[in-house]
């Protein structure tokens, strides 16, 4: 009877046990509000961010698509319909740039992600020095596109270093950027060598993921050095090379600032392209109504071949 009637008044609304329950819940509770209001503060700077320099451009983008505005004009924007896009695709330059954006991704994605997947293979053993030459390969990321794309510049002159390496085994070299036919190739070379050191860091981390066991049952197994790779490398890195392929794409489309600064569209427009031609049409030209319809037209085309590569690269045994 005793345990009965201290049960009762220890549930009891006023007992001394409910108010302590009443109060720890009540500083849980605080104690979550005040953890969300920290996070949504470490958020915000972010969110503002992304907001500013992302999502408000993008609504810009679809809203001045379909008008005739412009940078600089005493007169407002009218809102025109799909001109700008009826225009975009009987412009010879726009259909010129586009062929060049995909010529050079086409050519970039297997080139540079090879030859970044081969220094991969080189600096992934232990020996001394090997960080020296991780180093080295990785050097041309951190510099400035800017400095890399005026060395090359002085380098594909007429009488440039390479000119001049390949008259030293009688090959007369080409005026590199100024002919049609070599300066996007020209453009290309350079992109890839750029780049490569950090898909080759991309590569290198996939690398060390895959165990060491496998490599040792396949010795075991009397598998050479190409078996190895193709039986065990190749199938580890699957994330890596989906994760290499979409980035390596992207950037490819993204081209701007070596054609910008080697030879800024030409000579023919053989090296322009649609980033290029949206930024002259927006800055120089004062277009901002058509500009924005490049860029409109620029991201349904980067969204079409990201889906289409993630398509091509899904994991087929996921049901």
């Amino acid at each position: 009877m005793t345990t009965i009637t201290a049960a009762e008044n220890a549930s009891a609304p006023g007992s001394p046990s409910t108010r302590a329950t009443a109060k720890a819940n009540r500083k849980r509770l605080s104690g979550s509000r005040s953890s969300t209001t920290t996070a949504l503060l470490m958020l915000a700077p972010a969110g503002v961010l992304l907001i500013t320099f992302l999502l408000v451009p993008i609504g810009l983008t679809f809203g001045l698509a379909f008008t005739n505005a412009r940078l600089i004009s005493p007169r407002p924007a009218e809102f025109i319909g799909v001109d700008n896009f009826v225009r975009l695709f009987e412009d010879e330059t726009f259909w010129a740039s586009l062929r060049n954006t995909v010529i050079f991704a086409a050519i970039i994605v297997p080139v540079q992600s090879a030859c970044a997947l081969g220094l991969a293979l080189l600096v992934n053993v232990k020996m001394r020095g090997v960080n020296f030459f991780r180093t080295v390969y990785f050097l041309p990321v951190v510099t400035s596109m800017v400095v890399v794309s005026m060395l090359w510049l002085f380098m594909y002159q007429k009488n440039g270093l390479i000119n001049q390496v390949l008259l030293k085994f009688g090959i007369e070299g080409p005026d590199w950027l100024g002919d049609p036919k070599t300066a996007l190739l020209a453009i290309i070379l350079m992109s890839a060598w750029q780049a490569m050191g950090f898909h080759m860091v991309i590569w290198l981390s996939g690398l060390q993921t895959i165990p060491g066991d496998l490599y040792e049952a396949a010795e075991l197994d009397g598998a050479g050095t190409w078996q190895k790779f193709r039986y065990v490398t190749w199938p580890g890195l699957r994330a890596t090379r989906t994760f290499i392929l979409i980035t390596i794409t992207i950037s490819a489309f993204a081209l701007f600032t070596q054609v910008n600064i080697m030879t800024q569209g030409g000579p023919l427009d053989s090296t322009s392209t649609v980033v290029l031609m949206a930024v002259r049409t927006g800055f120089q030209q004062q277009q901002t109504g058509y500009a924005s319809a490049i860029s409109l037209a620029f991201f349904v085309l980067v969204l079409a071949v990201t889906l289409v590569n993630r398509h091509l690269t899904r994991d087929k045994d996921v049901r």
